[in-house]
């Protein structure tokens, strides 16, 4: 039977804990990305290995602001052409800037700096493996974590706001 996490009544982030503690590899999917959040997965993620079968990979989209999504619609239609590289580099510059905006937030914490330091040593061992989604914009929340049982291959979440 299905559950639904709403995260007012029922948290997903214990859930998820638990299905990672059991899981050797992870795939999530995310329109936005908070680096001071991971540290909340990071100690279930430290577990993997790294390397294609034993990480987490995530997927980071894109979202654009109320008023681009408001000009885009009004305008003459949305474009169906492919992306071409000058276009991926200024988004990939984008998410970067909006990284480094996160990061002079607020002040600054023991705990939000050993997360950070942990994240990077877990992209370097590929324990976290990252790629930017860019040719649509995505605001996703799916997280698959594969089991070792015959009759469960993978538990998902998939999280909606409405």
């Amino acid at each position: 039977m299905p559950r639904i996490f709403d995260n007012i009544n029922d948290q997903l982030l214990p859930i998820l804990k638990k299905s990672l503690q059991s899981a050797n590899r992870a795939d999530f999917c995310v329109g936005y990305f908070n680096l001071r959040g991971w540290k909340l997965i990071q100690e279930e993620i430290e577990q993997f290995t790294g390397g294609e079968n034993n990480s987490c990979r995530l997927l980071i989209g894109m979202q654009k602001l109320p008023k681009d999504e408001l000009q885009e619609l009004l305008g003459l239609g949305i474009s169906q052409k492919p992306i071409d590289r000058n276009k991926s580099f200024q988004l990939q510059k984008r998410i970067v800037q909006e990284f480094r905006q996160q990061l002079m937030i607020g002040k600054p914490n023991n705990a939000d700096e050993l997360g950070l330091k942990r994240l990077k040593s877990q992209l370097k061992a590929k324990k976290v493996v990252v790629k930017l989604y860019l040719r649509h914009p995505l605001h996703a929340k799916l997280y698959l974590v594969p089991q070792n049982h015959a009759n469960l291959p993978a538990i998902g979440f998939c999280l909606a706001r409405g």
